[in-house]
């Protein structure tokens, strides 16, 4: 069953799932798309809630953004939560390596951008 955790009342809270209910396929499917790369990535390289949405500088608008945190929530690799008018984000990296060892190293990995 998705996380939810209590909203703020000014918009719906994020609904999380725990990367033991994602499947291989989903989780490759949210890794394989460069933007969601560059923002797990930038998530790694800072504390866990340091984050909002609007901290990240990638060439997409706001909804696209929106979409691709939904996509990452959805597989397990992201984690976020309001704090005021912000969505703070942490990257659920021993979760997810518990579930798929080895994967999100190999997508941070530097070495391999496309």
């Amino acid at each position: 069953m998705p996380e939810q955790p209590g909203g703020t009342g000014h918009r719906p809270a994020p609904v999380h799932t725990h990367p033991d209910e994602v499947a291989l396929l989903t989780a490759l499917s949210a890794l394989a798309d460069p933007v969601r790369i560059q923002l797990i990535r930038e998530l790694a390289s800072r504390p866990d809630w340091s984050l909002s949405c609007s901290n990240f500088d990638v060439a997409v608008g706001r909804a696209a953004k929106s979409h691709h945190f939904t996509v990452l929530r959805g597989a397990g690799l992201v984690e976020q939560r309001d704090q005021g008018p912000k969505r703070l984000n942490r990257l659920r990296r021993e979760e997810f390596d518990a579930r798929f060892p080895g994967l999100l190293e190999l997508a941070l990995r530097e070495d391999d951008l496309g």
